[in-house]
């Protein structure tokens, strides 16, 4: 096995929260890995760890919202990335409205989208959910404030195993 460590300590991805609503249940959680895929059509894939709770909800769901937070907003980062839905209902600590799909849209996210799930990829550890976009909001007008990344969010600790 190749040790990768001295090229993937160099990234510093941006960080989003990736919600999911199925089934009755909703999750959400903080997310590393995720890009845009396609140009045309237009693709998005978020990858979700197997030992999270919101690739439970996320297996059953027809639709994700991914949401992208500032520096500012590291409690909400947090939140979603600290604590485990197993445990905590973290959407009675935040506002949200329901989204497209039924999915829960982050009130005080910088920006969102919500995607139908086109596809699942089985990865590993992670499988990455590849999106279409159907609908996306701001809360506020893109203003070159920076987004919040992997090393503001560094002294998160996960609410669930990294391995």
């Amino acid at each position: 096995m190749v040790d990768t460590d001295a090229f993937t300590d160099r990234l510093n991805p941006d960080m989003c929260v990736v919600t999911a609503s199925a089934g009755g249940e909703r999750a959400g959680c903080l997310v590393g890995f995720a890009s845009q895929c396609s140009m045309r059509p237009v693709r998005f894939v978020v990858w979700l760890s197997k030992v999270n709770r919101t690739y439970s909800v996320a297996r059953a769901a027809d639709f994700l919202a991914v949401h992208l937070l500032t520096p500012e907003q590291h409690e909400l980062a947090a939140l979603f990335g600290g604590e485990t839905g197993d445990r905590v209902d973290k959407f009675a600590r935040t506002p949200w409205t329901r989204g497209p799909g039924g999915t829960a849209v982050l009130r005080d996210a910088y920006a969102w989208f919500a995607g139908r799930i086109e596809q699942r990829v089985d990865a590993g550890d992670h499988v990455g959910f590849v999106l279409e976009p159907v609908r996306c909001g701001e809360r506020e007008k893109a203003d070159g404030r920076p987004l919040l990344r992997l090393k503001d969010a560094l002294t998160i600790t996960p609410g669930h195993p990294v391995d």
